[in-house]
């Protein structure tokens, strides 16, 4: 990685690591935030969380900052080891604060325990790996739940169209509902995006988005392991439970687009592949993506995204208007420039501000206030654009929106228990089955 361009940068990852448990400490609420000021005198609201890893523990610990009365009450994950650690860091930092409150007994481990888990809160904290997203979100809204999920919501058409339609029932019942998109919470995306709308820039049409980095975990096999526990070990490696990088990682860059034109694209066209990343732990997904989005104003936006070690940086986007361009990246800056080049304006994200905290405070101030966000249908469209994506990418052909979430392809099985199947199976020399354009089916 250029440490040039990694000292100037945070990745997501960096963002989270700054709120983790290991920083003990405790960031305040914006000026911003509306309605924190009434939640003292208030009923204690009760948290789960379902998915017990690096990503669900950060976001319970946020969870818990954002309201000074809540309490974590139960936990749920595949597996006992990942469920204790988690619940010993958020023990070890709240244990004198009366927010955890987490029984033996309603520490559930296996495939069913989300459901034990969710009927025991108010608000359900939903990040376990994605393709099993849309069946726990149904779920929580179907049992009258407040819900912060993270992102990507589904792996394939069928769990978008899921979670669509809870996404509606939501809305009817007035439930919470918040998607970790964070740039939606972040102050210079949102600045930046009003920006726009206001049409002082003219409109968009065309820009690049970019998730280019070195790449993420890889957990060996073990010996005692079945093939599904190694593969729900390594998740991110199978698309049934993770989508490809292009999904599960890319899909900020992609929704910025889709938010800054104020549309979703009507079809996609792209190539892939795996160059260096290739070996069985690596499971089925590409190193590379590079995808064309057609939108229905004409703007055509170009997608990169690769996890290849030594290869250059870049996370972020970048628009061009009919009178200006904008810049925006990870490090927290946006830049506006005119159609000569030169800066214009320079938007930053406030000292202190992480859009992964205001993403609770924002979800708590609302359930407080009897307010409404719903994020669940952008949150549905822009992982169906990520999707289509791949669909492009895998299929090498022009992949229309339509068919791509009209498509019954499911990668990811409605149950499973431990004697389940995988939905990927290696062959003889332990090799999993590569995508492969103009052979793989994509819908």
């Amino acid at each position: 990685m250029n440490n040039k361009n990694n000292a100037n940068t945070k990745s997501r990852r960096d963002f989270i690591k700054s709120t983790s448990i290991a920083s003990g400490a405790l960031i305040l609420p914006s000026l911003s935030t509306n309605g924190m000021m009434n939640v003292f005198n208030e009923k204690k609201l009760k948290i789960a969380l379902v998915g017990c890893g690096g990503r669900g523990t950060g976001a319970a610990n946020q969870a818990l900052q954002a309201d000074e009365h809540v309490e974590l009450v139960a936990m749920a994950d595949l597996f006992e080891d990942q469920l204790n650690s988690s619940y010993g860091n958020l023990y070890d930092k709240y244990k004198d604060t009366g927010k955890i409150n987490v029984k033996e007994k309603h520490k559930f481990v296996g495939f069913d325990g989300f459901k034990k888990a969710i009927d025991l809160a108010d608000v359900v904290i939903l990040t376990t790996p994605p393709g099993f997203r849309p069946y726990h979100f149904a779920y929580a809204i179907e049992n009258d739940k407040h819900v912060f999920m993270e992102k990507p919501v589904a792996t394939d058409a069928p769990g978008i169209r899921k979670v669509l339609e809870v996404a509606k029932l939501a809305d009817q019942k007035k439930l919470n509902v918040v998607v970790g998109l964070q740039r939606h919470y972040q102050e210079n995306y949102i600045k930046t995006n009003a920006l726009i709308k206001n049409g002082d820039l003219g409109k968009i049409v065309s820009g690049q988005v970019y998730w280019n980095s070195e790449g993420v975990w890889v957990r060996p096999r073990k010996p005692e392991q079945s093939e599904l526990e190694y593969q729900m070990r390594n998740w991110y490696y199978f698309n049934w439970i993770c989508g490809d990088h292009i999904l599960e990682q890319h899909i900020h860059n992609i929704d910025v687009a889709n938010w800054f034109i104020g549309e979703y694209p009507v079809s996609a066209q792209g190539m892939g592949g795996r160059m260096v990343r290739k070996g069985p732990d690596h499971g089925e997904i590409y190193d590379h993506h590079f995808v064309e989005f057609t939108y229905p104003s004409g703007a055509v936006i170009s997608s990169q995204c690769r996890h290849q070690p030594g290869t250059m940086y870049k996370v972020g986007e970048a628009f061009q208007l009919t009178n200006g361009t904008v810049i925006t990246n990870d490090a927290g800056v946006a830049k506006i420039h005119d159609l000569s080049g030169k800066e214009i304006q320079s938007i930053s994200n406030p000292i202190g501000h992480n859009p992964y905290q205001e993403e609770h405070y924002k979800l708590f101030a609302s359930i407080r206030n009897k307010g409404v966000i719903n994020d669940a249908e952008n949150g549905a469209k822009s992982t169906m654009t990520a999707i289509m994506g791949r669909m492009a990418t895998y299929g090498g052909k022009v992949i229309e929106w339509d068919e791509a979430l009209a498509s019954n392809l499911q990668l990811m099985p409605e149950e499973l228990d431990w004697d389940s199947p995988t939905p990927t199976k290696p062959n003889g020399e332990g090799q999993y089955p590569i995508p492969i354009p103009g052979q793989t089916k994509v819908l």
